[in-house]
């Protein structure tokens, strides 16, 4: 887990039944044990919320926002996440299976240890991440901005990272075996080994 600190919640929400968070906003609220399966969330707004043990299988997200939240041993099977802001959230004991993010603002974001093998990003913000100890193998990271992001020993095996910023990625710290990168981003790898590249 992220070392900040969860946010102080002012109200409780448990076994959240029919939830339909569209276009809802939601302030420090505690969420716990909800199964938010298959919910169609457009354009709902959680800030500085707590979900403790909370499911979001199959879940599609659309220009939603999840703003300093924290996620504790949640589960996001096959969810879906299109445009949606999750600047300075944490997540902590997740699981990501067939997760998919299209867009959006993930900014700040801890997923230290975090498993997304097999995970599917394009075209997000990751700036500033806490990524260190991530499992990404087979993951797609397309175009994904990761300046700034810190990711020691991340494990990118088999990982197709073409188009995403690595210029802060230190090939000695992660495991890139099998990776897929395009020619920039391998000219950024071995500059950043200390090697010259000449035609």
């Amino acid at each position: 887990m992220g070392e900040r600190p969860a946010p102080k919640t002012e109200s409780t929400i448990r076994d959240w039944d029919d939830a339909d968070p569209s276009g809802q906003t939601y302030t420090r609220v505690l969420f716990i044990d909800s199964d938010l399966t298959e919910v169609n969330n457009q354009r709902g707004v959680f800030e500085e919320c707590v979900f403790r043990g909370v499911r979001f299988n199959a879940s599609t997200h659309t220009d939603a926002a999840f703003v300093n939240c924290t996620f504790v041993r949640c589960s996001f099977f096959d969810s879906t996440f299109t445009r949606c802001k999750l600047m300075g959230s944490i997540f902590d004991d997740c699981t990501h299976n067939l997760m998919k993010v299209e867009g959006g603002d993930w900014s700040f974001v801890a997923m230290t240890r975090a498993d997304l093998r097999g995970v599917e990003l394009s075209g997000t913000k990751l700036r500033e991440a806490e990524l260190s100890g991530l499992r990404a193998n087979k993951a797609v990271l397309r175009n994904v901005d990761l300046s700034g992001a810190s990711m020691q020993r991340a494990d990118f095996t088999g990982a197709d990272l073409r188009g995403s910023d690595l210029s802060t990625l230190d090939p000695l710290t992660v495991t890139l075996r099998d990776a897929i990168v395009d020619l920039p981003q391998a000219i950024v790898i071995t500059t950043s080994l200390g090697l010259e590249v000449r035609p």
